[in-house]
């Protein structure tokens, strides 16, 4: 199972508990991909103000309420959305070391911003929650820093646009069926069964 998604994305934040009951209950192996959502934010992000704008305040309450009843907690930083683009690389620099320490860093970045409130799209921060997972975060940054995985992030995105993923989370389930945004878990289950009464046929 392939999972498309960026940090600062709520629902992306809200698939977790979704993504985890698959692991769960279908031992589901489970891929996590770069999605570079909004390329066009400054470095420094941009204030939450504007976010607040943009979508209106209710929405937002929507969001926090959604995550509340999949029991997650939402406390992002409270005055910038940041630009996600250095956690997206800093990641795919982790996976060069293995699946198990891509998911520690994913999972940490993720409760950096929307558990601890932190601004993900500094360096500081980003190198201390590498540490914390058990990785060298200076190395990490000097890699990043170097260019080194601006076309795995640029890759994945435009690959995902291409299969028809406009909005993340994106979900692919055996390869074979697209599932957008957060949906029931029963929406899964049904995923699930119609996957096993259709097998893919081998080639």
């Amino acid at each position: 199972m392939q999972v498309w998604s960026d940090y600062i994305c709520p629902f992306c934040h809200i698939s977790r508990d979704r993504i985890e009951y698959l692991e769960r209950e279908y031992n589901a192996q489970v891929q996590w991909l770069p999605f570079d959502l909004h390329p066009e934010y400054p470095e420094d992000g941009i204030l939450r103000a504007a976010l607040v704008a943009t979508y209106g305040q209710e929405a937002i309450d929507n969001v926090a309420a959604l995550a509340e009843e999949s029991g997650l907690p939402h406390n992002p930083n409270p005055d910038v959305v940041p630009n996600s683009r250095k956690a997206l690389e800093l990641a795919e620099w982790a996976r060069a070391y293995g699946p198990d320490a891509h998911r520690r860093l994913h999972d940490g970045i993720m409760d950096a911003y929307w558990r601890d409130g932190r601004d993900i799209g500094d360096w500081a921060v980003l190198e201390d929650v590498a540490n914390s997972v058990g990785l060298d975060g200076t190395v990490g940054r000097q890699a990043v820093q170097h260019g080194a995985f601006v076309p795995v992030v640029d890759d994945s995105t435009q690959w995902a646009q291409q299969a028809g993923i406009t909005g993340v989370p994106g979900i692919v389930l055996d390869g074979r069926m697209l599932i957008s945004g957060v949906v029931p878990r029963e929406h899964l289950d049904e995923a699930v069964r119609a996957l096993r009464e259709n097998p893919a046929e081998q080639g």
